[in-house]
């Protein structure tokens, strides 16, 4: 992705989320140099990756597969000591754009359609080698109510429903077209987006960025290059 790509995706996702009255806390508004004047403040943020993630997972097809998320809240699965034992995000899609499928080895999630369009899922059981398991139903809680579907069958999520994704099953989900962009809450059990992530097929979870102009302000993974 180019820096401008970025700049412009964070952009529109404020004024979705101001559309739905969703407010996020005050450090996702600052710029670069807010960051810099308060550096010495911002250990939980830096080592539980709070802010702003902005990815195309490497692919170059932004408008397609990828999208904004905000983290909120989060701990460190290596150190309880270091901030919360539970995560939040936001995750803000365009009409028809998709996160790949992936699964997670031991985050369990619940995700939530909080405002705007319908939320579709595609799911899967994962084989033993980590292959994607295409003929057996799988078995999901939605808000709290046992469905059984069928291997890469569409399940659609409206406002206000949620559904609870467990460890090693394969999801893909998506903005369903036709029905306008989209507002998806995440709570889960503590996020670690560097090595709790199984793509199939497999690509980088963080996409290269073309610095074509400066960014507005830093993404959750560029911390340390920020401060160095």
């Amino acid at each position: 992705m180019k820096r401008s790509e970025v700049n412009n995706a964070i952009k529109w996702a404020k004024k979705l989320l101001e559309d739905q009255n969703i407010k996020l806390p005050k450090f996702a508004y600052w710029k670069s140099q807010d960051w810099i004047d308060n550096k010495d403040k911002l250990e939980m943020i830096r080592k539980t990756m709070l802010g702003w993630d902005v990815t195309d997972y490497g692919m170059n097809d932004y408008k397609n597969l990828g999208g904004v998320l905000f983290t909120i809240r989060n701990g460190n699965q290596n150190d309880s000591s270091i901030g919360v034992p539970y995560a939040e995000k936001y995750i803000l899609l365009e009409e028809g754009q998709s996160l790949p499928v992936h699964f997670h080895y031991s985050k369990t999630e619940d995700i939530i359609n909080r405002a705007g369009g319908i939320l579709a899922l595609q799911l899967y059981n994962a084989n033993k080698d980590e292959s994607i398991d295409t003929k057996s139903d799988v078995v999901v809680y939605m808000d709290g109510i046992k469905h059984i579907v069928q291997a890469g069958e569409v399940v659609k999520v409206e406002v206000g429903q949620s559904i609870t994704l467990t460890p090693y099953m394969y999801h893909k989900f998506w903005a369903l077209e036709g029905k306008g962009d989209l507002v998806v809450g995440e709570v889960s059990s503590v996020n670690d987006d560097n090595v709790d992530n199984r793509f199939n097929p497999i690509m980088p979870r963080f996409g290269e960025i073309e610095e074509d102009e400066e960014a507005d302000m830093p993404l959750c993974n560029e911390y340390e290059k920020l401060f160095q």
